[in-house]
Parts: C-alpha cells; structure tokens; sequence
C-alpha cells in the first residue's frame, strides 16, 4: 500500500527543526516568504492527527483487500481527485492519436 498523505500536524517544519537559505533574488524571496506562511499554517504540535493517521494505517494493513494506494487527509483526497481529473481531461484530449498506435496486420 502506498500511503500519500497530506499535511499533519507535527513539529518536523518548524523553524526549530529546518534551516532555510537565504534567497537574494527580490522574486525567489518573495516566493519563499509565501511558501514558508503556507507551511507555517500547516505544521504545529495542536491536535493528535499523526496519532489518527497510525491508527488509520493499522485499520488497513488488517483489512481484507487494502488499497494498492491511499490518501491520507482530506487535502490528500483533494489533491487525488484534481489529478485524476487531469489524467482523464488529458485520455480524452489524446484518445484518437494514442488509438492511432495499433498495429494492424493484413
């Protein structure tokens, strides 16, 4: 089973615990700034979602027919669901030249 999680609550991105470089490009730097705010509203010690993800995982290692792949969290499902779309969006847009690839025997 391939577990493809979301964001959880943990300490592993706190300033505490990761060393950024020091950007000096004026664009790059402002990107890092948003980046870092992204991941600042992500991380932290509230709540016991890890906890809930080990309990989850040991739920379907036990099951009958586990997933061959699992999203874990709700923005994990999010990002499933807008690739899946993509994926199907970009079959459709190329079905007749992929279909034009058979080979065909006299």
């Amino acid at each position: 089973m391939l577990v493809e999680p979301g964001f959880f609550r943990t300490e592993l991105l706190t300033p505490e615990s990761t060393q950024l470089r020091r950007v000096r490009d004026r664009g790059l730097r402002r990107a890092h700034r948003a980046d870092r705010r992204r991941v600042d509203r992500h991380d932290g010690p509230a709540g016991r979602r890890p906890r809930k993800l080990a309990d989850a995982l040991v739920q379907l290692a036990s099951a009958d027919e586990p997933p061959l792949r699992w999203p874990a969290g709700a923005d994990a499902v999010a990002t499933f669901e807008q690739k899946a779309q993509d994926l199907l969006a970009q079959a459709r847009r190329l079905r007749e030249l992929s279909s034009s690839l058979a080979h065909h025997d006299a």
